[in-house]
């Protein structure tokens, strides 16, 4: 068996890293990585690769930043000509990237199985470009493996019932395998001379956020108000509008601590010693749930609506007022993270499976 594997950014290269590894202990099934380019800044890229090892990709498109248009299109050119070398079984995809898409797209019209991990995921936002990435490559997928019982239920109300398994998150997979190496490796906390448990940690990238000048205004406005160390590992994007825009600077208080984007461990051990977790990123909001931490969501609705079931991540308003209230008072208790929402950490080795009996069907 092989499999075609399209990655393309840092939530795809932690989700591949336990797939790839299962793999190994798999003698019949070959897997090809093609690595799109989507994220080129090293911080984002080689530095996940050598940290998990994950196997170097076959193929690397060296896509790079542009138009949605131009970006897929782009994408799509190379996995075509690769699938049409490789000639795999399937060709698997992670998530809701342009990379995602591209893949999902080529598949499809090459009548080569697609296989969507992190399936039946929705915002119910359609102006959000995830949204019509996961929407259009689940409609289009032969297998798709979701995460969650609600992605499952998503994909029903869209009349999508054949191919469609719950398998848990991949995401946890990957935590739970690297979580005390990440402890035990990271030297984060003593580079940045923290404490556990006396600072903040946040993200920004979401287009929503940092293109609109008045949200991220709005956010540091909030994070400076309210008076608590806020370690900020700044996305390139959101870098950018920065430097481009005096007036946020001017709202950027001594307290947030803005740092280079961080590998895997460093991130795990960050989060695992935070106060709490303020983001934009579904990513971080699981990986919040994983380590218990309370998360407050900077984005209009999300994907993970467990975690707000659960009443351990809080939707907030963009505005100084709100961001600075629930970094005081949003509180969670350990009881609420008891439940075994993302699977019981096997997902890997359940979508291996369910290929082979997929393949012996045929």
């Amino acid at each position: 068996m092989k499999i075609l594997t399209i990655i393309g950014a840092r939530p795809q290269f932690i989700k591949a890293v336990s797939f790839s590894r299962y793999l190994k202990s798999s003698p019949d099934i070959q897997e090809i990585i093609l690595h799109t380019g989507q994220h080129y800044d090293n911080n984002m890229n080689d530095n996940f690769f050598s940290e998990l090892d994950i196997p170097r990709p076959d193929y690397n498109l060296g896509v790079g930043s542009d138009t949605h248009a131009r970006q897929t299109a782009k994408m799509m050119i190379g996995i075509e000509d690769i699938a049409i070398k490789e000639k795999p079984d399937f060709i698997l995809i992670y998530g809701d990237t342009n990379s995602t898409i591209a893949g999902a797209i080529v598949g499809a019209k090459l009548h080569i199985p697609v296989v969507h991990v992190e399936a039946g995921l929705r915002n119910f936002n359609k102006k959000i470009p995830e949204e019509i990435n996961r929407i259009v490559s689940d409609s289009i997928s032969t297998l798709l493996f979701c995460p969650t019982e609600t992605a499952v239920n998503n994909l029903k109300k869209e009349g999508i019932i054949g191919g469609v398994y719950n398998v848990g998150d991949i995401m946890l997979e990957t935590y739970l395998f690297y979580k005390n190496k990440a402890l035990k490796n990271s030297s984060i906390l003593n580079r940045l001379c923290l404490k556990p448990k006396e600072y903040i940690l946040c993200t920004i990238h979401r287009a929503s956020n940092t293109d609109n000048i008045r949200n991220l205004k709005n956010i540091f406005i909030g994070l400076t108000d309210s008076k608590e160390i806020i370690i900020l590992p700044l996305h390139p994007r959101t870098r950018k509008t920065i430097e481009q825009n005096k007036s946020i600077k001017r709202n950027i208080g001594k307290n947030i601590n803005i740092i280079e984007p961080v590998g895997y461990f460093d991130m795990i051990c960050l989060e695992l010693n935070t106060k709490k977790i303020v983001t934009d990123s579904g990513g971080v909001q699981k990986e919040a749930y994983f380590c218990g931490i309370p998360c407050i969501t900077l984005f209009e609705n999300t994907a993970w609506v467990e975690t707000v079931e659960e009443g351990v991540n809080k939707i907030v308003e963009i505005n100084p007022k709100s961001i600075k209230e629930n970094i005081s008072n949003f509180n969670t208790s350990k009881q609420s993270y008891t439940k075994k929402i993302f699977g019981n950490g096997k997902t890997s080795e359940k979508i291996v499976n369910l290929l082979y009996q997929y393949k012996s069907q045929l």
